[in-house]
């Protein structure tokens, strides 16, 4: 009797083992509690066994089964309260049932009852709790002939594999939780933010050249003509090949030619080929650049910058995709797409008449601007970081930026943009003697860099020109030093002027009346005047301040409400 009770001990302890074993091999508990549930048939000659969870608004379904066909394990739904398993939801209790077939409460749902006729079939029900809470029943049958077989050990060790269940589904569930707030987490940052599309060789994570990659990526499939405007030295060759590397043409040819680089005659030889004989020095047929990118890309650079007869010759080109050769009659047809670039304001062009209406129109079908990169200072760290990178391989050198030095670069105007930056970092970075680059290494820091100088020149000469002269300096009169009560010696102040603590008295500041202030006494474009005194002073406020004699309080407060951005070099 004693070896019995050890055996039976033995197996029973043995049960809750491989359970919980089989039960840490998966979060999914379907699968797992049903590989436990036929261990346990097996292991203790049940006849079936099935396993249901409770849902919203107390109903019960069936999770698992072992011995039942799926046509039964499809009725096993319940309500709370409802039949034996609903009462054991219910109420949170064990309940052994000696023979179904005497139990008004049994429902025979799955038709277990029928299956044995005449023989009595015992059903072992046991709540599964987790957190404190019923979660789901498990559920079991075995043949019972005459009511004979006891089965208090029987529930106790279901009871175990109940606790064993729940914590496997409170598991389960905290898992699931935290995926589902991970994935609602990332749904709502793509919908925050659009994804990143990123162009190889290009580097950039700010918004506006993500606007850029999102149109390169839409437009590269067509054969759609694309105008590249922006900046001198934005990367417009850059993002024409990447245009093409991502059509269906980047298999053939992709050809560059610079339209400013050449004379009228030379580009029309260049773009269209030449016959034997036709000019001197023409000894052989030559094709032009139309050929040789038949069925690839060709790229116009400065396109702004060709003569107005060669306007006409393009346009052709353009609307027949078809030309003759310099010296040629016969036509010949080409495949091309046509990617164009341009540094200049071509509508004002056309409105001077310098470029051709028709032409313009003919090219301008897809325009993206490229942002300059005082615009997108975001990218300057990886850019230069990248411009670095290629120097230390080049050059076999292990060079960093300090943090100070990243500064100075992230704050600079870059009138030459990414270019300018490329240069510079390469100077720089030759020049140094050391590993780490720091704020002092640049020429800025001691007034080296020429770039200001030249970029003043070119404004000056180059930006509305006819407008400068009509802008009129403020003339304010001055008078003799003003004392204090205390008889010291205050500093001259506008005649006109009025004292600092009614600056704002009716809404105008001390900036504003000088700026307005004109040989007439009639406001005009005090904009424009600041900008103009800011160009000529080198973007430094207290001389921009001193040539329109007023102070250079007044001055910052006239830049911040125009919103004129202060220029770095």
């Amino acid at each position: 009797m004693v070896n019995t009770q050890m055996t039976e001990a033995r197996r029973e302890l043995n049960a809750v083992y491989e359970v919980s074993k089989t039960l840490a091999t998966s979060l999914d508990v379907a699968k797992t509690f049903r590989e436990a549930l036929n261990y346990l048939v097996q292991a203790f000659d049940w006849r079936r066994a099935f396993v249901v969870i409770g849902e919203p608004e107390g109903r019960l379904r069936g999770l698992c089964a072992v011995g039942l066909t799926r046509e039964e394990q499809q009725r096993l739904q319940f309500q709370s309260g409802e039949g034996i398993v609903g009462r054991v939801y219910a109420n949170g209790i064990q309940v052994m049932v000696p023979d179904v077939n005497a139990e008004p409460l049994f429902l025979n749902r799955t038709g277990g009852a029928d299956q044995s006729p005449g023989v009595g079939v015992a059903m072992l029900v046991t709540p599964i709790r987790a957190d404190r809470r019923t979660v789901g029943v498990l559920a079991i049958d075995c043949l019972n002939p005459g009511e004979r077989r006891g089965f208090s050990d029987n529930l106790q060790l279901l009871k175990m594999v109940a606790t064993l269940m729940g914590q496997a589904l409170l598991l389960n569930r905290s898992v699931s939780a935290a995926h589902d707030s991970l994935q609602d987490e990332v749904r709502r940052m793509h919908k925050v933010l659009k994804p990143s599309k990123q162009i190889e060789q290009v580097v950039g994570i700010s918004a506006p050249m993500q606007d850029v990659f999102e149109q390169v990526h839409q437009v590269a499939p067509a054969r759609t003509t694309v105008l590249l405007r922006g900046e001198s030295g934005t990367g417009k060759e850059v993002i024409a090949r990447a245009i093409h590397n991502l059509s269906p043409r980047k298999r053939e040819a992709f050809v560059c030619v610079n339209c400013a680089a050449l004379t009228e005659s030379l580009l029309e030889s260049e773009l269209f080929g030449h016959e034997k004989g036709s000019f001197t020095g023409a000894q052989g047929q030559r094709k032009g650049r139309f050929e040789l990118a038949h069925g690839g890309t060709l790229f116009l650079d400065e396109i702004g910058d060709i003569s107005a007869a060669f306007q006409a010759k393009l346009l052709r080109v353009l609307q027949e995709r078809e030309f003759e050769r310099v010296g040629g009659s016969a036509p010949v047809k080409v495949d091309v797409r046509l990617i164009l670039a341009t540094n200049r304001n071509l509508e004002r062009m056309v409105q001077a008449g310098e470029f051709r209406a028709d032409l313009y129109y003919r090219i301008n079908v897809v325009s993206i601007q490229l942002p300059p990169l005082r615009e997108r200072r975001e990218d300057i760290p990886a850019m230069a970081g990248h411009f670095l990178a290629r120097f230390n391989r080049e050059n076999v050198r292990a060079i960093q930026f300090s943090p100070a030095a990243m500064r100075v670069l992230s704050s600079c105007y870059w009138p030459g943009n990414v270019r300018e930056l490329e240069n510079c970092v390469e100077r720089t970075a030759t020049m140094t003697h050391d590993n780490v680059i720091n704020d002092l290494a640049f020429p800025c820091q001691s007034n080296r860099c020429l770039t200001q100088v030249l970029h003043h020149n070119e404004r000056i000469d180059a930006v509305r020109p006819a407008r400068l002269a009509d802008i009129p300096i403020t003339e304010v009169p001055m008078v003799p030093p003003r004392s204090d009560a205390g008889g010291n010696a205050g500093l001259p102040l506008p005649a006109d002027s009025r004292p600092q603590a009614t600056a704002f008295d009716d809404g105008m500041d001390e900036s504003d009346e000088a700026l307005t202030r004109t040989d007439d006494g009639k406001p005009d474009g005090e904009r424009e005047r600041l900008v103009w005194a800011m160009e000529r002073c080198g973007w430094v406020q207290a001389k921009a301040a001193r040539l329109l004699k007023i102070s250079p309080r007044q001055m910052g407060y006239a830049l911040q409400k125009h919103d004129i951005e202060v220029r770095k070099f």
